[in-house]
């Protein structure tokens, strides 16, 4: 049973952060939306670098020289799979598959937004996985605490995640309990990742240096692609939010290790 708490806290650092929109009056200002928009492109390229790209290099860091070559072939790959899948989004629109009336304007920005966050929380699921079958492997070094920490670290993390993703449904005037729904759900896939990892430690524990990296690469083609050319429109406040935005997700990924 406190595995099963231990696999779900990820998840719940994420539907806490969506839960914050609830709290949220009306729609965001125009200065505010570029100020989060930064702060989300901030905390995005910061979880990136710190809590994927250098542990994906770190996994493979006995190759010596060549340990890039994992984290390069998963970030090329991450970023080809975001075109991939925007151009797939380009031709529904075209075609005029919709949802609903509803998700009408700037969809295809909200979906890549979601299902970017929701790549990125895979390898952070598959490594609270591996913390815990670790344990269960009683590997020396591996206690519950130390799997729980990681556990509760990558939750705190997520809080951010949660916001940043229903923040954009809400602006369109999607009611306040869907737009928790479409954050909350991005963070689902993590206690899945946790127990695929659980299961299949012996063929996943290989792969996850690249897993890592692919999810660094489809973070950075959304932000530079849709979130940094809504949080530069005009003045500077999107630049702030970016430095604070990096600031704090650096803070959290070196301090909570």
């Amino acid at each position: 049973m406190e595995i099963v708490f231990g696999i779900l806290i990820p998840f719940a650092g994420t539907a806490f952060g969506a839960f914050l929109i609830f709290f949220l009056k009306g729609k965001v200002q125009a200065w505010m939306e570029q100020s989060l928009m930064g702060f989300a492109s901030g905390v995005m390229v910061a979880a990136a670098v710190w809590s994927l790209l250098l542990p994906a290099l770190e996994l493979e860091i006995k190759r010596g020289r060549f340990s890039f070559v994992p984290a390069a072939i998963g970030f090329f790959g991450g970023i080809l799979f975001l075109v991939g899948t925007d151009r797939l989004v380009s031709w529904l629109e075209k075609k005029e598959y919709r949802w609903s009336v509803e998700y009408r304007k700037d969809w295809k920005k909200n979906l890549l937004l979601v299902f970017a966050v929701t790549v990125h929380n895979i390898p952070e699921g598959l490594s609270v996985g591996a913390a815990f079958a670790g344990l269960c492997s009683g590997i020396e070094g591996i206690t519950m605490a130390s799997a729980y920490a990681l556990a509760v670290g990558i939750g705190i993390q997520n809080i951010p995640e949660g916001f940043i993703v229903a923040l954009p449904f809400r602006n369109q005037g999607i009611s306040r309990k869907r737009s928790f729904v479409w954050g909350a759900l991005s963070g689902a896939v993590e206690p899945l990742a946790s127990v695929a990892m659980i299961l299949l430690t012996r063929w996943l524990q290989p792969l996850l240096s690249y897993l890592l990296a692919f999810s660094a690469g489809a973070m950075f083609y959304v932000v530079m692609e849709e979130l940094i050319p809504d949080a530069v429109k005009k003045r500077h406040y999107g630049i702030w939010g970016f430095c604070a935005g990096f600031l704090v997700m650096m803070i959290l990924d070196v301090a909570l290790k």
